[in-house]
């Protein structure tokens, strides 16, 4: 018999943050299967994880680029994570990579972090790679998906702020995307274009999610 607060949906439910991780002594336990969000600053990592769980406070935002400084952790609500009582999965808030105002070593500390992070955690199942539609990838952008493909972590790039740029472009920057990352081995072949701020296309990233970690709910 399935447990109550498996009867919702995975992204109907509220959602709660349960650790902020500056460095890898910090790391919770591994459980559940993770999710992690990776992008430029600015990119609005924190906006799409809050419209991706309808919460409108959950994931700090801040128009200061390099504004979250740790990996942050999300779950689902209700579950002890003790036994059989894990959260279906995690969302994981990672630090924002490119932002060359802030001081050189806080850069390569945040920079230590999320790689180590990539490399060395067996329950990540894959990393959303956050692109500004605005600026399509971007050099470091190609340094990230780089070091996903020689650490064999699988990714998918999800376009964001689609609302700035006009509606027949967006089908161009996917097909122009795409043809950026086919030859990349850990590459998921579908790019998925999204808007926190018009709320567009988070249900097909909501899918995305419920797919790569096996959820049904």
């Amino acid at each position: 018999m399935d447990a109550p607060h498996e009867e919702k949906p995975l992204f109907g439910r509220p959602w709660i943050f349960i650790r902020g991780v500056p460095s890898m002594n910090f790391l919770p336990p591994q459980g559940p299967l993770e999710v992690a969000f990776a992008g430029r600053s600015n990119v609005g990592k924190s906006s799409l994880i809050n419209a991706l769980v309808g919460q409108r406070g959950l994931a700090r935002t801040s128009n200061t680029p390099g504004r979250t400084q740790e990996l942050n952790f999300f779950v689902p609500e209700g579950y002890s994570g003790e036994g059989h009582d894990l959260p279906p999965m995690a969302l994981v808030d990672m630090p924002g990579y490119g932002y060359a105002q802030a001081p050189k070593d806080q850069v390569d500390a945040w920079t230590k972090l999320v790689f180590d992070y990539l490399r060395g955690r067996a329950t990540l199942k894959r990393v959303y790679v956050l692109i500004d539609s605005r600026h399509g990838i971007k050099k470091n952008d190609e340094d990230v998906l780089t070091l996903l493909d020689k650490a064999a972590v699988s990714y998918q790039v999800v376009l964001t702020k689609t609302d700035k740029i006009k509606p027949p472009a967006v089908p161009r920057l996917i097909a122009e995307t795409l043809e950026k990352i086919r030859k990349r081995p850990a590459a998921y072949p579908e790019v998925l274009a999204t808007s926190s701020e018009k709320v567009e296309g988070l249900d097909d990233l909501r899918r995305a999610i419920g797919e790569t970690v096996g959820y049904r709910p």
